[in-house]
């Protein structure tokens, strides 16, 4: 398969695949004649007598202030420079990747004013992996994402640096070596760079990329404990479901009843007098399925994100240049700031499963351990557990109901999308900690229910968990076995459908 930069529809399967290699990308002549039809219009407008935002103008504040056409390469290296002021660690490379693959789309699509030259640099660097280091604060996410496009685009102008291996090296080093020289920017080129919302986007990528699974993981979770409590699969029945039909809540219901087909432990006690479970358990398709529809919600709006042009202004004709506000992060700020929500309530309930497990409830000993006393068994992991859902809680402020003005007041109002897309990486980071303890649990609940055997999928996720990590019998150090499942989850190697 390959894929057309500016003319084929970008989804979140073929970004992440132009990412890895295995979806080739290319730039089209129909592509081709956009960007010179674009940058035909921008010369004749840069040359006018007429001020145009952006082209023959100052920016920001400096909006009416108008600039020769003999200042206009100065101009353009400034806006990069005097914007390239992030600070903190760098954001990962994959991440900064995603950043040029969207940023390439979006100017491919013949409303920037952009060379060809440029565009086909910024190929160059993804071709020969010279993937630019970019620090991950400083944008406030309108007029986009400011300084850490700038921060992608310096080596474009020979400043900056690039990634070799685990190191940051100066940009010009590797492009000499390339023998590449650097560009001068023409008119609108600068500008046309650093305004968009790629920063944020490639944020909600990547966390769509890994809320996916968690998602699949957290139904598989709690499946797993629902089999070590032996719980009911009656709240899973697809009547219950048809007759409030949330999307993310009948498929939930239907994966669960996926996970206990077969199961032998969930028969040896369908006669049993227990009623009811406890939320955490009957409430499985509820909340994860809530998560789910929110999860949706980000995958539909990312995806129109990474097909749209949202720098400024936007290119119409030779006479006309639209200066609007396309940049401003909000429709995805608002929509990452409520998937942190969903991606923190996994968390939660998923703490609420691992203390249930300790309660020595229905057959199962008090701390999983029968030999308490002596031993503590596995008491101290849901301490991890209830802070990192805590942390994820303190993570969860919505920075899209904050605004600093900026720029004199200009920019008045602004997304916060950035922090955002950051906050929402970190809780699904803490989430992959929170379900690799609940499956250590699980695991070891389902011991105790021997010789009974689960559904063919659940005793496949079992044998991997104990190929890294033994039945606890006496106590032990436990964080080499935490680390082990972490490293399982990270890896995505739980079988989840």
């Amino acid at each position: 398969m390959s894929f057309r930069y500016g003319v084929d529809h970008l989804t979140l399967e073929i970004v992440n695949g132009i990412a890895d290699g295995s979806i080739q990308a290319e730039l089209c002549q129909q592509a081709v004649d956009k960007i010179n039809a674009s940058r035909h219009n921008v010369d004749i407008m840069a040359n006018s007598d007429k001020a145009i935002y952006g082209i023959n103008t100052g920016f920001g504040p400096l909006c009416d202030t108008q600039i020769s056409p003999a200042e206009t390469a100065l101009l353009q290296k400034n806006l990069l420079i005097t914007h390239a002021v992030g600070v903190g660690e760098p954001i990962a490379k994959a991440i900064s990747k995603l950043m040029l693959i969207t940023k390439v789309h979006a100017l491919s699509q013949g409303f920037s004013g952009i060379r060809l030259e440029v565009v086909e640099r910024m190929l160059a660097f993804l071709k020969l992996d010279l993937i630019p280091v970019v620090p991950e604060q400083g944008s406030v996410g309108a007029s986009g994402d400011l300084a850490p496009l700038s921060h992608l685009f310096l080596p474009l102008i020979g400043e900056g640096e690039f990634w070799q291996g685990e190191r940051a090296v100066p940009a010009i080093e590797l492009l000499r070596e390339h023998g590449l020289e650097p560009l001068e920017l023409q008119a609108k080129e600068g500008l046309a760079l650093i305004n968009g919302t790629q920063f944020i986007l490639s944020h909600a990528i990547t966390a769509l990329t890994k809320m996916r699974y968690l998602l699949d993981l957290a139904d598989l979770a709690g499946a797993m404990s629902i089999e070590g409590m032996q719980g009911s699969q009656s709240p899973f029945r697809a009547e219950l479901h048809e007759i409030r039909p949330f999307a993310g809540n009948i498929e939930v219901a239907a994966r669960m009843r996926k996970f206990f087909e077969g199961s032998q432990n969930m028969a040896a006690h369908v006669d049993c007098d227990r009623v009811q479970d406890p939320y955490s358990l009957r409430c499985i398709p509820q909340v994860h399925g809530a998560s789910r529809n929110a999860f949706n919600h980000l995958k539909d709006l990312a995806e129109i994100e990474m097909n749209s042009v949202t720098d400024n202004p936007i290119v119409i004709s030779a006479e006309e240049a639209i200066s609007g506000g396309g940049f401003h992060g909000q429709p995805l700020a608002m929509v990452l700031d409520y998937t942190s929500i969903a991606a923190a309530e996994l968390g939660n309930i998923a703490d609420r499963r691992c203390y249930l497990l300790l309660e020595g409830l229905h057959g199962l000993p008090r701390l999983l351990t029968s030999s308490g006393g002596l031993n503590s068994g596995m008491m101290i992991p849901q301490y991890v557990t209830a802070a990192l859902v805590t942390e994820n809680k303190s993570l969860c402020f919505p920075p899209s109901a904050d605004s600093v003005p900026t720029s004199m007041g200009q920019e008045d109002h602004v997304s916060m999308g950035s922090i955002s897309g950051r906050k929402l990486n970190q809780i699904l980071g803490n989430l992959e900690k929170i379900f690799a303890i609940e499956l250590m649990y699980a695991a070891q609940a389902i011991d105790f229910r021997r010789p009974n055997t689960c559904s063919e999928i659940i005793e496949k996720n079992y044998q991997l968990i104990r190929a890294k990590v033994a039945k606890l019998e006496e106590d032990r150090l436990l964080k080499p076995d935490i680390d082990a499942i972490i490293a399982l989850v990270k890896a995505q190697a739980f079988i989840v459908n």
